[in-house]
């Protein structure tokens, strides 16, 4: 008997290979100078992946030293995306970090490869985690009127007023915190939706993938802050003041920019505005030195706040077999 044209096709389908499935978009976190760049290239020599950078600077062409930016080789051995895409002029937010990185990760995965997310910026893998808020801006003039309506009816007024828009809000509320049900109420009047309905939906948008966090113990901050200052000694060897002469010589760049205010370009420009012809280069290091463990600082706070994250001591011996294991088991888009 000859076989039905749909008959052969859903024979064909059942005997076709299936695609492989999608490899888990992996992120890698922590503090400036941890080692990120070389777990990332170790992690890549296992697996095939494609690089996507998570960090303000890095964006910015023409600041490659201060920036510690990949070397050419490092950029050419494995494809790196959101690096040298804007010029110094330009400011990126947030918002644009967590369009970027979405429109690439399934462009990536198509390819084959697996999205590697490594950086040092907090806020944007916070915004990748929790997703973009929608609550509007604030608005002094409806800020006065609730102020006014609170000083005739009192906060316990206002508050049940909200528990009428925002149950949900109001409930975990104290009835004379002002601040907040003064905040609450205006993004329901502002938005015409409880604010509690657009967290849920921002919540909603956040992406649930591994974060990996390479990172010093309490007991090794010695060690990072070591590095951190042989890190800053050596771009200076390799000319970073030149770097920041020829961003001032382009006359379109000033502190007030944010490419401007990275740790070490703000230090080093001032630095220059005092004397351009004989900085003082020991001042630049104290400086810049103290700005970087102040920003390691930062970041490690940042990365405390994310409970969901797998710790790898930055200082350990094995630390790169320990990244390369996690990534092995969290590949696959089953994978815990």
């Amino acid at each position: 008997m000859i076989e039905a044209p749909a008959a052969m096709a859903a024979t064909a389908a059942a005997v076709a290979p299936r695609p492989p499935p999608a490899l888990r978009p992996l992120c890698l976190a922590g503090p400036t100078g941890c080692g990120k760049t070389a777990a990332a290239l170790a992690i890549a020599r296992r697996q095939p992946v494609e690089i996507i950078s998570v960090d303000s600077a890095l964006v910015y062409r023409g600041m490659d030293i201060g920036t510690a930016k990949p070397t050419p080789e490092e950029l050419a051995a494995v494809p790196h995306h959101l690096i040298d895409v804007l010029e110094p002029t330009a400011s990126y937010s947030a918002a644009q970090f967590v369009r970027d990185a979405l429109r690439l990760v399934p462009e990536i995965q198509a390819r084959g490869a697996r999205p590697l997310l490594v950086g040092g910026t907090m806020l944007y893998f916070k915004a990748l985690f929790d997703g973009l808020s929608e609550l509007p801006q604030a608005d002094p003039a409806l800020r006065a009127q609730l102020d006014a309506e609170a000083a005739r009816d009192g906060w316990p007024a206002m508050h049940a007023r909200l528990a009428a828009l925002d149950p949900e809000t109001a409930a975990r509320l104290a009835p004379l915190d002002a601040q907040r049900i003064q905040r609450a109420l205006e993004v329901c009047l502002l938005s015409g939706e409880p604010m509690s309905a657009l967290y849920r939906r921002q919540r909603a948008q956040g992406v649930d993938w591994p974060l990996i966090s390479l990172e010093p113990s309490d007991a090794a901050r010695a060690w990072l802050h070591q590095r951190l200052a042989q890190r800053f000694e050596l771009m200076i060897e390799q000319g970073f003041v030149d770097e920041v002469r020829r961003l001032r010589a382009r006359g379109d760049l000033h502190l007030g920019l944010p490419s401007m205010r990275c740790v070490g370009y703000r230090q080093a420009w001032e630095l220059l505005d005092a004397n351009e012809a004989a900085p003082d280069f020991a001042a630049l290091r104290e400086l810049g030195t103290a700005a970087t463990r102040q920003l390691a600082k930062r970041q490690i706070t940042w990365l405390r706040s994310m409970p969901a994250r797998r710790v790898v001591a930055a200082e350990a011996p094995d630390a790169l077999e320990q990244l390369i294991a996690l990534a092995d088991d969290t590949a696959t888009a089953g994978a815990n």
